[in-house]
């Protein structure tokens, strides 16, 4: 008996898959399973070829095997697409006159069937029905589900279909993958929620008044995520006519005393470098969120990438700090977006998040987690008639004012500026502003976070960002004690204490989403030896098992 399934669906966009990945992933969870889905999809609103991956398992598992037990492709051209993810102990539902395998087929007309109930689109509700049976699910849970979800004649013939993808799972028998729940899993208390939404929450938590952005995939989620939640929350949506006006009107919000964030990809990003740079000079505070797709330039736009690392290192001219953030999984997300708004107003200095596709799309199942009490500290200070917006500091962090909160003038500007704010092109200011920006760094690797370091191994297999559970998955699923998987959510810069773990290892395999090894990279910059590279850059996450053989390839030639 397998301690998890992978289901795979699949059909065209308007077919209903994302309602088919809704109803299971809700059934599931309320069988008493752990579950977890993940999509792929093409740049299209109607047509082409999309799949959704739904894991279900009896202990906790975020992450995605590339080859399946169940696909159930819902036309022809969903088989064609991803047929390479069958096995041949895989279990296939599809009418037989349009597949050739040599998995086991159930053979189901899933568009009669729904012809004949009255509406065609309620084949994918066949198909969970009958996916839901052939694991030995009460089917009554489905049904609470749809009457909860559904009214009047669209209500009656979800239900119909459950019926009858009911009677297809009865006649066919229970199938091989049946798994127990774990008790365990019952009694949680975990949740499902998706990248956008941890990242969502973590800009509400973190104080987030005001978001400008101008839409672009995957990072348009959180826009109307916050949107949904603008008046419960008090925050201001604005729809910029471009991502250069969406960066500047976030700093001006943070120059009236608000807190702004912004949300793009790798194209609307590389509009933002002048802005950022701004940010730097300005020492206005700003958050980015930077979710990631496959470039260059339009690239593919809904697929999933990890290109843009060096992007966010080095946009915008000029030496200044900045802070790199990159959570692995919804809590991160939300943990880090919400420190990011009090790094940037601490500091006052860029803070750009990263995440990618995968990680804005997919849905994890996360446990309860407490949240602290603590409100959102602004870095504000009332100011005096005296006041100036750049005095020199120890540590590089002048007081910030607001204009309106105190009794002095604060002057802000893009050229090089006295103490005051003032225009200056003396060299003596020029050295001793500079040298002040800079000086933040130091007081800013002292808040970086330790990586996670799953196992006590000497080889060290390190990932940063999304591929914090497939890595940490497929190193266990080698069972070799020489292994040992390490995450780094902190990106930049990097302290000394976080890189004293890879200093200790004496084999590093870093495993990254793009064709250069960007983070391998920056860990040489810093001194840290890397010894091999797994890299993927076709638009597909890594998936554990795809990972785990390349990685079992590898340990074979360390001796």
């Amino acid at each position: 008996m397998k301690d998890s399934v992978s289901i795979l669906i699949g059909g065209k966009a308007g077919q209903g898959i994302a309602s088919i990945e809704t109803l299971l992933a809700k059934g599931f969870k309320r069988a008493g399973f752990y579950t977890f889905s993940t999509k792929e999809y093409m740049s299209r609103v109607r047509g082409g070829s999309n799949t959704t991956l739904i894991r279900v398992s009896n202990t906790a598992a975020n992450a995605p095997d590339f080859k399946v037990d169940i696909f159930v492709p819902l036309d022809t051209a969903a088989y064609a697409h991803a047929r390479d993810r069958i096995r041949h102990d895989s279990i296939l539902i599809a009418k037989k006159s349009d597949v050739e395998c040599d998995c086991t087929l159930y053979d189901c007309d899933l568009d009669a069937l729904a012809k004949e109930i009255g509406n065609p689109i309620v084949s994918n509700t066949i198909a969970a029905a009958l996916v839901f049976g052939l694991l030995g699910c009460d089917g009554e849970i489905l049904r609470e589900i749809v009457t909860e979800s559904y009214s009047d004649q669209l209500r009656d013939w979800n239900l119909q279909a459950l019926t009858v993808g009911a009677k297809l799972a009865h006649k066919s028998g229970n199938c091989r993958y049946c798994i127990e729940p774990h008790p365990s899993s019952r009694a949680a208390a975990d949740f499902f929620l998706s990248g956008t939404e941890g990242i969502g929450f973590g800009a509400i938590a973190g104080g987030c008044n005001f978001i400008s952005s101008y839409p672009m995939s995957p990072s348009t989620g959180v826009l109307t995520f916050l949107a949904k939640y603008s008046r419960r929350f008090g925050i201001c949506v604005e729809q910029a006519e471009d991502e250069i006006a969406a960066f500047q009107m976030g700093m001006g919000a943070w120059y009236g005393g608000g807190a702004a964030m912004t949300t793009t990809s790798g194209g609307g990003f590389a509009l933002m470098g002048e802005g950022i740079s701004l940010s730097g000079m300005s020492e206005t505070p700003m958050v980015v969120y930077l979710a990631q797709r496959p470039g260059p330039a339009t690239g593919l736009p809904t697929r999933t990438e990890q290109g843009d690392l060096e992007l966010a290192l080095y946009s915008g001219h000029g030496e200044f700090p900045r802070i790199i953030l990159a959570p692995g999984d919804p809590k991160e997300c939300f943990d880090l977006v919400r420190e990011a708004f009090d790094l940037a107003d601490k500091y006052q200095v860029p803070v750009i998040v990263m995440s990618d596709q995968y990680l804005a799309d997919t849905v994890f199942s996360i446990g309860r987690f407490h949240i602290d009490g603590k409100q959102p500290f602004r870095h504000i200070v009332r100011t005096e008639a005296d006041y100036k917006r750049y005095r020199v500091t120890k540590e590089g962090v002048s007081p910030r004012g607001i204009p309106g909160y105190g009794e002095g003038l604060v002057l802000v500007d893009s050229d090089e500026h006295t103490e005051e704010g003032l225009i200056t092109e003396s060299m003596h200011v020029r050295n001793e502003q500079h040298g002040k920006r800079l000086r933040k760094a130091e007081s800013i690797r002292s808040e970086a976070l330790a990586p996670e370091i799953d196992g006590e191994g000497n080889i060290a297999v390190v990932g940063w960002g999304s591929t914090k559970h497939i890595i940490c998955e497929s190193v266990k699923r080698l069972r070799d004690e020489r292994v040992a998987s390490v995450h780094f959510s902190w990106i930049h810069p990097l302290c000394a204490s976080q890189l004293a773990p890879l200093h200790k290892a004496e084999h590093i395999i870093v495993v990254e989403n793009n064709a250069t090894g960007q983070f391998a990279k920056l860990l040489r910059l810093n001194g840290v030896a890397v010894h091999d590279q797994i890299l993927k850059h076709d638009g597909l996450p890594f998936f554990v098992d795809e990972l785990a053989e390349k990685l079992a390839a590898l340990l074979k030639e360390i001796r």
